[in-house]
């Protein structure tokens, strides 16, 4: 048996990163109006402040009942997801012995109670059968309505009726420090819950450049893919997705896919069975001081102009290399990492204005922003 948990490696040398805007593996997308899924919570609705240590009984209880355990038959080939930098992986272990199918653990939680269950691509992407479980004990099989690996995001559904939900919160109303609540099936153990509180936001990751990431130091190993990162409100917040590990297993780093991301993926996939996600067509480098300083800048904020695709929107709006963006649609580009979730979410065909530094001034720059291309088959 593999276990269906992103990881990768401790060994990453710290440098200038470079997001291509054009070829990023993940993203995020433009929202898809004739898409029906959940409301969110209110925005700025922030979880309750305990008096001392928080009691998780009546969260478990609440939300037990939505998340499911799945498990995937596949065939054996498809142990490597490729696509990130050098170096790094996401893998299934495979037991040496295995045959030509290989079968995997991973979670899920129900998002509408006719079926709908959300959970992560790497997890059922290239399944042959998925055979979902919940707390009950019933199973049902379920069918892909569509995957996404560019967000990592998948909903499949099970033919049934009044299944327990979860309840959708927002990512944007978490805060550094706050506790939060894993459910899922670690190594296969089904309904399983660990706690932690969220360590960072907004964190952006080699490979994922289009996704601001919830850093929490919740237990998280393999086989909780897919499963909900809960607040103590009892809404879900994220979709537990990968851990920073040397060994495979948590060392203390886990990452989960903000829910208002994920749920936009959903609505796309339920609507259409594809995402659209916007594109400029540039590469883009963080900041530090000296890079500040000698574009005349008092702080290393933005994001650096790397490179510009020849005949792309931001070289049709006219943006240069060396150009630094310092506001997005009238939002504030602190670093780098800031940009490309902006520009993926916005619709293609909508006029983005930038705010860019230039020879050591202002300027304002309209951008049409397009589609995403997608990317070729690969051969062979």
């Amino acid at each position: 048996m593999y276990s269906a948990t992103r990881t990768w490696t401790v060994r990453i040398v710290a440098a200038a990163v470079l997001f291509a805007l054009g070829n990023a593996t993940h993203a995020w997308l433009a929202p898809h109006p004739a898409a029906t899924l959940p409301t969110q919570a209110a925005a700025g609705a922030t979880a309750p402040v305990p008096n001392g240590l928080p009691d998780f009984t009546p969260l478990v209880k609440q939300s037990a009942s939505a998340v499911v355990n799945l498990s995937v038959t596949r065939e054996r080939p498809a142990v490597v997801l490729e696509g990130l930098p050098e170096g790094l992986q996401r893998f299934f272990p495979v037991p040496p012995d295995a045959g030509p199918e290989q079968t995997g653990v991973g979670s899920g939680f129900v998002i509408e109670s006719d079926g709908y269950i959300l959970t992560n691509a790497h997890v059922v992407d290239g399944a042959r059968e998925i055979n979902v479980k919940f707390s009950d004990k019933r199973e049902r099989t379920a069918r892909v309505i569509g995957v996404d690996p560019l967000s990592d995001i998948a909903l499949i559904k099970v033919d049934a009726h009044d299944l327990p939900t979860v309840k959708i919160g927002q990512a944007d109303t978490l805060r550094v420090g706050q506790w939060v609540l894993a459910i899922g099936s670690p190594f296969g153990f089904e309904q399983s819950a660990s706690q932690g509180i969220v360590s960072a936001l907004g964190r952006s990751l080699p490979g994922d450049a289009y996704i601001p990431f919830v850093q929490t130091d919740v237990p998280i190993n393999p086989g909780n893919s897919g499963g909900p990162l809960i607040d103590l409100a009892g809404r879900v917040v994220g979709v537990n997705s990968q851990i920073y590990s040397s060994s495979g297993a948590y060392q203390g780093v886990a990452f989960a896919i903000p829910i208002d991301v994920a749920m936009q993926v959903a609505a796309q996939l339920k609507a259409d069975g594809k995402v659209t996600r916007g594109w400029l067509g540039i590469g883009i480098q963080e900041l530090n001081q000296q890079l500040a300083t000698s574009f005349k800048l008092t702080q290393p904020t933005g994001a650096l102009v790397a490179s510009v695709e020849p005949k792309s929107p931001a070289a049709t709006a006219g943006l240069r290399p060396g150009d630094i963006i310092q506001r997005y649609d009238g939002k504030a580009i602190v670093e780098a990492g800031d940009l490309p979730p902006k520009v993926a979410a916005t619709p293609p065909g909508h006029d983005a204005a930038l705010e860019v530094w230039r020879n050591g001034q202002s300027l304002g720059i309209d951008v049409t922003v397009a589609r995403l291309p997608e990317r070729p088959a690969k051969k062979g």
